[in-house]
């Protein structure tokens, strides 16, 4: 698949965070408010309430992770593998920091920062929100807590179908006082699950900065 239809997908799905806004109603339900004045329920049928699992092994930046790859507004960085990951100052994303590519194949990946704190159950249902505008039938496959370099992480893995083509995210999702980071790896469906080791050791590389 060419970089330039995955780009496009990624544009469309993950979008600024700040691009919707939630509300209480005077019945206590929350919505969530569209830029174009529209509305919908928060807990519609859409996304499941389900209680997300927390995975009790602790997951810490691979030995061969070596460039530290640090943010220009948080104090956030990110460890990786030269000989396998290239970056650069995002370029398709003006809501991005940076953009990654994956050396041996047709995997990249996206760091999105912005110095707000938004609690990891919120960034979930914006996340999968804004990838249901683009993609209908998008669909979480797998989602759970994690202790990455001793920091609460929210692992997401989400799939649909947009213009035809299948294609699927896997990334953390990290927020705190200091700020928050969507760091996410992206390529086809077939092709995904192929790279899911490399994929994991470069998420296993955000680390907080003193």
């Amino acid at each position: 698949m060419k970089k330039s239809t995955l780009i496009l997908i990624i544009l469309l799905t993950v979008s600024f965070i700040q691009a919707q806004q939630k509300a209480v109603t005077e019945k206590g339900k929350e919505v969530i408010l569209y830029d174009d004045g529209t509305w919908k329920y928060q807990n519609g049928d859409q996304l499941s309430e389900k209680e997300i699992k927390t995975n009790t092994n602790k997951f810490v930046k691979d030995e061969k992770s070596t460039f530290l790859l640090k943010s220009d507004k948080l104090n956030i960085g990110f460890y990786l593998n030269p000989q396998k990951w290239s970056f650069k100052k995002a370029i398709d994303n003006p809501d991005a920091e940076y953009e990654l590519q994956f050396k041996d194949g047709d995997l990249y990946g996206m760091i999105i920062t912005e110095k707000i704190e938004v609690p990891l159950e919120t960034l979930k249902s914006i996340a999968f929100e804004n990838g249901k505008s683009a993609a209908p039938d998008l669909k979480i496959v797998k989602e759970e807590y994690r202790t990455v370099n001793d920091k609460k992480v929210l692992l997401l893995q989400m799939k649909g179908t947009i213009q035809g083509i299948k294609f699927s995210f896997y990334g953390y999702y990290f927020s705190n006082t200091n700020g928050t980071v969507q760091f996410v790896t992206y390529s086809s469906q077939k092709l995904l699950e192929t790279y899911i080791p490399e994929i994991e050791k470069l998420l296993n590389g955000i680390v907080e900065l003193n």
